[in-house]
């Protein structure tokens, strides 16, 4: 905290002053500046053929997908990794979806019998 205080008031001349070094030849500036400018990419997008996704049953069918598109080099196992963890809250996602109507309709057929 204090140093971010200290360099606040300074972060226009600490900015100008690195450029300036980056300018004049200086390997780590120039680093510097660069990765400010065009920072490493984090992932990549990927295309495969993939089928909507609507059940729980499609996500297995979806994930065969992704295995295949790992198996044959179109994406990484790291890529193929990411997309399963977001087919996995997918999943996670349509079953909240599905017991919010199973308590539904069982609350709807307690009330009516409640009724009788």
């Amino acid at each position: 905290m204090a140093i971010e205080a200290l360099l606040e008031g300074e972060a226009l001349a600490l900015g100008r002053k690195t450029i300036e070094t980056a300018l004049a030849g200086d390997g780590l500036a120039l680093k510097l500046c660069l990765e400010r400018v065009a920072p490493v990419r984090r992932g990549r997008p990927v295309q495969f053929e993939l089928q909507p996704i609507s059940t729980a049953e499609d996500i297995a069918l979806a994930l065969g997908s992704v295995l295949g598109a790992v198996a044959s080099g179109d994406i990484t196992p790291d890529e193929g990794s990411t997309v399963a963890g977001i087919m996995e809250a997918k999943r996670r996602s349509i079953e909240v979806v599905d017991l919010e109507k199973r308590l539904a309709a069982l609350e709807v057929a307690a009330t009516q019998r409640g009724m009788r």
